[in-house]
């Protein structure tokens, strides 16, 4: 089975880091472009092609729905993961309307948030 590329978009540093660590470890999963900035995600998306962006919700400049929505309309088939630290109801339903299609915190342990890549992916019925 072939890992799902993922292009992770986390202003924390520490927390981006620790996550390309963890990811890196597993064979399922294959960051293919990190970033701090979601500016950065629409072009990254365009070239690498990956099967998911995985996006912070509060980022500096653009927010989550922001940038979901930006890369969705670049990227049609991409699937987008949001990740943050809390999200209220509003701010979960802006995100769906954006074309979020999972959305877990960053408290959740890690195999939850692989299985919700995972699931965006389509590839959660391999496992």
């Amino acid at each position: 089975m072939a890992p799902v590329r993922v292009v992770l978009v986390e202003d924390n540093d520490v927390f981006r880091e620790a996550l390309e660590l963890l990811f890196g470890l597993r064979p399922d999963i294959e960051i293919v472009a990190s970033l701090a900035d979601g500016s950065e995600a629409v072009a990254a998306c365009a070239t690498l092609r990956p099967d998911v962006a995985v996006i912070d919700y509060r980022l500096p400049g653009l927010d989550g729905v922001e940038v979901a929505s930006a890369v969705r309309h670049a990227c049609p088939g991409l699937a987008v993961v949001c990740l943050t630290a809390q999200v209220s109801d509003r701010e979960r339903e802006a995100l769906r309307a954006a074309g979020v299609v999972e959305c877990v915190t960053k408290d959740e342990p890690l195999e939850q948030i692989v299985g919700a890549i995972r699931r965006a992916a389509g590839a959660d019925a391999c496992s």
